[in-house]
């Protein structure tokens, strides 16, 4: 049987008995173990990117299935005042685990400390929420997801051969850690060439709630305040990248102008095949999912379990396990689809089975 394609020890820690599983009883916002074992989890929204309801439902349903153990996982579709009211269901339900994709640190730090005070364990699951007390923190390191980005608009822009090309951003929302997290990945590649004058740094904007028509209308504002010069766009992901890629038609420039992704949505392994995107970074969700639903399911029978990793939050070293992410060109779309985050029916459809072919996609 083929092996995934990312190398990842951290689960490889949390699924071979690596790791020590013990009893609970500090009393710390651990599941009673007298309880029975019920899981709630809430997701962000299904817009900033289609992989909350299309690859996280569907791997944390198959884990806790496959675990027997009882789960409630719902989509707070970017309310903030639903969140917390689906937290408090959660919990009034009797859930003895609690994962969240926070929408902000302020409103996830609500949630995650009403939990703990009602004894029900928390993760903190894909984004850290900042000054939260989640018990553990599983996500991809999200910095080298951004170094891989940096990486690959300078790889493409070389292969265009492009002098002094000026770069623009279009940054993840400001509420999110993780789109700091990769823009300092991004940056540690991109600002010593923009410093050294090798690339010209260009317009730089965040995009609220990650939503693709509002990144459509600020790319085009930056396209305008440019003068329609633009040579590159760092796209923190593949809504962000699409929405670029967008307005790059209507101007022509589509397939001129390398730009970048994050998620290997079927939509930007389309528009990387097409040649309209130059990269797109792989998180391999079903280990994400693997890793945070073993983790929850200890905590919901009362156990713990020793991630040999851990994340600084302020003063507070929050155990973790953060997996590997991987670069995706048109040569590797294929292992995306091999690995079963996306099927060939859903990539390969209408124009685009021309170019799967031509990628090697059977």
């Amino acid at each position: 049987m083929r092996k995934g394609i990312l190398t990842i020890a951290a689960v490889g820690l949390l699924t071979t008995g690596g790791l020590t599983a013990c009893s609970d009883d500090s009393g710390n916002g651990s599941a009673d173990s007298k309880k029975t074992p019920k899981i709630g989890v809430i997701l962000p929204d299904s817009k900033s990117s289609p992989r909350w309801e299309t690859a996280d439902r569907r791997f944390l349903e198959e884990a806790f299935k496959a675990a027997g153990v009882q789960y409630d996982i719902q989509n707070a579709q970017n309310d903030k005042s639903a969140f917390q009211t689906i937290a408090d269901q959660m919990i009034t339900s009797g859930v003895t685990a609690l994962m969240i994709v926070n929408l902000d640190s302020g409103t996830g730090k609500a949630v995650l400390d009403k939990a703990k005070s009602q004894g029900v364990a928390t993760i903190d699951y894909d984004r850290l929420t900042l000054g939260g007390s989640a018990q553990y923190y599983v996500s991809f390191d999200n910095e080298t997801v951004g170094k891989l980005q940096g990486e690959g608009l300078a790889k493409c822009l070389t292969e265009k051969g492009a002098k002094n090309p000026v770069v623009a951003y279009l940054n993840g929302s400001p509420t999110d850690n993780n789109a700091t997290l990769f823009k300092a990945g991004y940056d540690s590649v991109l600002k010593p060439k923009f410093d050294s004058k090798e690339y010209t740094k260009g317009p730089d904007d965040a995009v609220p709630g990650w939503d693709g028509p509002t990144a459509a209308t600020i790319f085009e504002q930056q396209l305008t305040a440019t003068k329609g010069k633009i040579d590159g766009v760092l796209a923190a992901n593949d809504t962000l990248g699409n929405a670029a890629i967008s307005i790059l038609k209507k101007n022509k420039l589509n397939g001129k102008v390398p730009v970048t992704g994050q998620d290997a949505s079927v939509e930007g392994l389309q528009n990387i095949l097409a040649g309209d995107q130059c990269v797109t970074v792989y998180k391999a969700v079903r280990e994400e999912a693997k890793a945070a639903a073993d983790l929850a399911i200890a905590l919901a029978k009362g156990e713990k379990k020793d991630t040999g990793q851990t994340v600084k939050d302020g003063d507070r070293d929050v155990p973790s396990v953060l997996l590997t992410p991987k670069a995706i060109y048109k040569d590797n779309v294929k292992d995306v689809i091999a690995d079963g985050y996306a099927t060939k029916e859903q990539v390969c459809t209408g124009a685009y089975a021309k170019f799967c072919a031509e990628a090697g996609i059977s």
